[in-house]
């Protein structure tokens, strides 16, 4: 193994948002030389060990993004092994084509970054495409859907793969027996939440593969 190459997860603490939830990213070092880039994963400030690289305890969401970032560290050192298999010198540059290329960590997408970048694209067309209105609809929906996933997952984010139709459909019962959302009101977050999904699927980051899934997202008119 090339004792040059190193990879560190840290915290953009200077990222967290107004819930204390901060972005993890991977430095990867090859000599003197580094990258870095997102995990999509975020945490509480207050929950995360500089010198362990994880989220401290043993809850489930300290379990759940730990086992990614398990998982992303291997894929890291397979990159490694797979340069130094072809005789390819290991740069930075080299390092971040094997990567990049081979599109090994960009398969796992999260569902709350492209729902805030979604929401960001909303706020940059205000007064051209979208009313006011609108974007706050979208803010209360992300907000929402936050809520649920420390309710239903205690998570602060979700791979997409595992969204399914019974996810959608705990997610409606969510809106409507702990938030006490209306009728109205809980139709319209379920189409909000249909339109990332949409989204997703036509990006080819959700496979429809579930006939369930696209009978509920056609089922809310």
């Amino acid at each position: 193994m090339n004792n040059l190459v190193s990879f560190l997860f840290y915290i953009k603490r200077a990222k967290a948002n107004k819930d204390g939830l901060a972005p993890i990213y991977v430095r990867v070092t090859v000599e003197t030389k580094r990258f870095e880039f997102s995990t999509n994963k975020f945490v509480h400030v207050e929950k995360w060990s500089s010198e362990s690289s994880r989220v401290k305890g043993f809850s489930e969401e300290a379990r759940l993004i730990n086992n990614y970032l398990d998982d992303t560290f291997a894929k890291l050192i397979i990159v490694e092994k797979s340069l130094l298999k072809k005789d390819i010198p290991v740069t930075s540059e080299s390092f971040k084509n094997e990567l990049f290329g081979n599109n090994q960590l960009l398969r796992s997408r999260t569902l709350i970054p492209i729902f805030q970048d979604h929401n960001n694209r909303i706020e940059a067309l205000l007064g051209q495409e979208y009313a006011p209105g609108t974007l706050e609809r979208y803010k209360t929906s992300l907000k929402h859907t936050q809520d649920f996933l420390e309710w239903k997952y205690n998570t602060t984010d979700i791979e997409l793969e595992k969204i399914d139709h019974a996810f959608i459909c705990d997610y409606e019962f969510y809106l409507r027996s702990v938030r006490k959302c209306a009728n109205n009101s809980a139709i319209k977050y379920i189409k909000n939440f249909k339109k990332i999904v949409k989204q997703c699927m036509a990006n080819g980051w959700i496979v429809c593969r579930q006939s369930k899934v696209d009978f509920f997202l056609a089922s809310v008119s």
